[in-house]
This record gives C-alpha cells, sequence and structure tokens, in this order.
C-alpha cells in the first residue's frame, strides 16, 4: 500500500471536481467492490429515490432505468456535469448541493435513500443521517456504503492519479469507528436491518487490477436500515 502519509491531500469538493473527467474509467478497488454489493441490498428500490452524493450516475442512471424516480444531489460540479453529459432521463433530478448544510428536499418525500461512499467525508454523521430520515416516508429504508474503518486505521481515504501524474493525490477525510456510524444510525432512530462487511475477494480483484494487492483485507461497511414507521 502506499505510504498515504505522505500523499498530497486536498479538500472534498475541489478532489473530486479533479477527479470527475476521468472518474468512470478509473481502475478503482473500493468501487469494483461496492457496485454489486449496494445494488443488492438496493434491490427493487421502486418509487422514489434519494442519492446522496450521486457523482457521475454509477447507482443513479440504473435505478432511473428500472423505473425509480431519482433524485440525485452531489456538490462536485464536476461530477455532475459528467453526469449531465450522459443526457439522464426526466425521471432523473439533479440538485447542486453541500449536504453538510441540511437536504433541499421535502419532508417525507422520498422511499429510498442511498449514500454510498460519502459518510468517510462527514464529520457529522448524525445531523446528516437525521435529515435521511426527516426527507423519508415513515417505514422507508436508508442504504449505506462506505470504505471500512479499517482502512482509515491505516491513514486510506478516497484516492486518484490525475492522468500523467506518478504520484496519486488523497481526498480529505474523517476517520470514523464502526461505533460511530452505528451510534449516529440509532440516534437517528434508524433500525439496522443488516450490517455487511466486506473483503476484497479474487472475483473482485479479477476485474480491477488495483484490487489484487487488497486480497483479504476488509474494504467496505455497508447497512441497511428502516425508518421508524
Amino acid at each position: 500500500m502506499e505510504p498515504s502519509q505522505r500523499l498530497p491531500r486536498v479538500p472534498v469538493r475541489d478532489g473530486y471536481d479533479r477527479w470527475a473527467p476521468h472518474y468512470d474509467d478509473y481502475d478503482n478497488a473500493v468501487i469494483a467492490l461496492e457496485q454489486p454489493v449496494v445494488t443488492r441490498l438496493i434491490g427493487d428500490a421502486p418509487g422514489r429515490v434519494a442519492d446522496i452524493g450521486c457523482g457521475t450516475g454509477r447507482h443513479a442512471l440504473p435505478l432511473a432505468a428500472r423505473g425509480a424516480r431519482v433524485t440525485g444531489v452531489d456538490f462536485s460540479t464536476g461530477m455532475l456535469a459528467a453526469l449531465r453529459r450522459k443526457r439522464p432521463p426526466a425521471t432523473l433530478t439533479l440538485i447542486e448541493h453541500d449536504l453538510r448544510t441540511g437536504l433541499p428536499l421535502a419532508t417525507g418525500a422520498f422511499d429510498t435513500v442511498l449514500c454510498s461512499l460519502v459518510l468517510e467525508h462527514i464529520t457529522a454523521l448524525g445531523d446528516v443521517l437525521g435529515e435521511f430520515v426527516r426527507v423519508l416516508r415513515p417505514g422507508g429504508r436508508v442504504v449505506l456504503a462506505d470504505l471500512h474503518p479499517e482502512m482509515f486505521r491505516r491513514g486510506l481515504h478516497a484516492r486518484f492519479r490525475v492522468e500523467g501524474d506518478e504520484e496519486k493525490i488523497q481526498i480529505e477525510g474523517v476517520d470514523h469507528t464502526i461505533s460511530d456510524y452505528v451510534m449516529a444510525i440509532v440516534g437517528a432512530g434508524l433500525v439496522i436491518e443488516a450490517m455487511e462487511e466486506h473483503r476484497m475477494d479474487e472475483v473482485t480483484a479479477a476485474r480491477s487490477p488495483s484490487a489484487r494487492k487488497y486480497i483479504g483485507e476488509p474494504m467496505l461497511l455497508c447497512f441497511a436500515l428502516r425508518a421508524p414507521a
């Protein structure tokens, strides 16, 4: 693993804006592991879905294609520009907004909230999860996925290499523990229906050359949650 303590670090918005032009083509070991897991946890996801931190539409576009009405929220102008270039359908609404200041979404407006690979950049987990509960209908679902805290312990956060550069850039993050997530979830009144920890495996590494050095390492923490009825 790279000596992460020596990698250049950039603010979150700046980092994702710089990463955006190459994000979809980047060999990202975490996303290779995350994509099928989150797709399974979301399931059919009928109705209204809020994709918080939607990025370039990795989940929002397939959800809209399956008939969901999706609202994608992201504060990276670059990421949303990349998504708009894909000409999303009318069932996908995009909002540029920093979720650390709350969500510009109506109370009780959604059946499902998805938030994947975002909370590692958020300090006040409880405030954000409280907003997820607010915008959900009673009994609605939340699907969370994040880089595993074991990776945080080793100093690893979201990182990328600008084309032509030899050195990677690391995006600023917050070193949450598993108990930080669990206590924030409980404090928001959400019920944990499933909690999963995923290690990098041979099958995933076959799809992502950069993943091979992580085989056997815990890389992903996921939750399927239910709002109070």
